[in-house]
């Protein structure tokens, strides 16, 4: 594999299914606000935006693929930005839910989250209580019973069906058995390198945030690895910028958004997607490495292009 000059990729989530609408006036929830943010954050610096729906009507998460089309026909009209979406969902859905708009609109790329783990929302219900709105906030921010179902059936089954597409992954990896079973899928073949590794710290469930975890994770994913597999992380909360740029001094990418975290600083809000690809540009910048664009991240992970997209 030919070597590339050192580009740094910023992927920005933009809503995601974990934080609710109540809990910041600046989450994107309609078709429009999605769109916007995504274009945003492009325009910003991104190089991959990764992508939820909502219900417009009071926030929910929204996983049928009508609900992701109309923001997906504008940021294509408007942007040359990788498109990358989820099959994470909410992690209450099932998985064939979950998979839906990905196998209908065939992106560059799509989410897998590499193992089934217990999911804890519910510290963040003592936080927000009093300004959630609706009732379904307060049900699934409560609920202690999350398990985040991705069996090795399951991952077969998308990235076997996905991958039919053309579709790369980005493997989202919480704990390092989730780097153990990739590494199951790319002995067998199911999928092959540059395999795109988006190591998650700090939700609860998974690895936690020290500086000890993150190296821990890339020692692992180096040793199962080797040259084929393109690290990036993801810091969950206040730790979003630290791990980020912890990440990017070591040669990794990154990635933020509304969907990780809901701030900018101590006790304030973002309000901008936009805002934090900035804040984490600057970090990668002040280093002295450079930002990848859309064509540079396409070539990096080896992506199809925009050719054989279903939108």
């Amino acid at each position: 594999m030919a070597k590339l000059p050192r580009k740094t990729i910023i992927t920005c989530a933009v809503t995601g299914a974990i934080h609710t609408p109540s809990m910041s006036p600046h989450l994107p929830v309609s078709a429009s606000e999605i769109a916007e943010a995504a274009i945003g954050a492009a325009e910003a610096g991104a190089a991959i935006v990764h992508l939820h729906a909502r219900n417009p009507e009071d926030g929910s998460p929204d996983q049928s693929p009508e609900a992701f089309l109309p923001f997906l026909q504008i940021i294509k009209q408007r942007s040359e930005v990788v498109v990358n979406l989820t099959t994470g969902g909410a992690p209450t859905m099932t998985i064939e839910q979950r998979m839906r708009p990905a196998a209908t609109f065939r992106p560059e790329v799509a989410s897998m989250n590499m193992g089934t783990m217990n999911f804890g929302l519910f510290p963040m219900l003592d936080r927000f209580e009093g300004q959630l709105k609706h009732q379904w906030e307060r049900d699934y921010l409560g609920n202690r019973d999350i398990v985040f179902r991705n069996t090795f059936g399951d991952l077969e089954r998308v990235m076997t069906d996905l991958g039919a597409n053309g579709t790369r992954f980005e493997f989202e990896c919480y704990d390092t058995s989730h780097l153990y079973n990739l590494k199951h899928f790319f002995d067998r073949g199911i999928v092959t390198g540059p395999l795109f590794i988006q190591t998650v710290f700090g939700l609860m469930g998974g690895i936690g945030a020290h500086p000890e975890d993150v190296m821990h994770m890339k020692r692992t994913a180096d040793r199962l690895f080797g040259d084929q597999y393109r690290w990036s992380v993801l810091g969950a909360g206040r730790n979003q910028l630290p791990i980020a740029a912890m990440a990017a001094a070591m040669g990794g990418n990154v990635r933020v958004g509304l969907e990780d975290s809901l701030w900018a600083g101590p006790g304030k809000l973002a309000e901008t997607n936009a805002q934090q690809v900035r804040m984490v540009r600057q970090i990668i910048e002040g280093l002295g490495m450079e930002v990848a664009s859309p064509e540079e991240a396409r070539e990096i992970l080896a992506l199809k292009g925009t050719d054989d997209l279903g939108f």
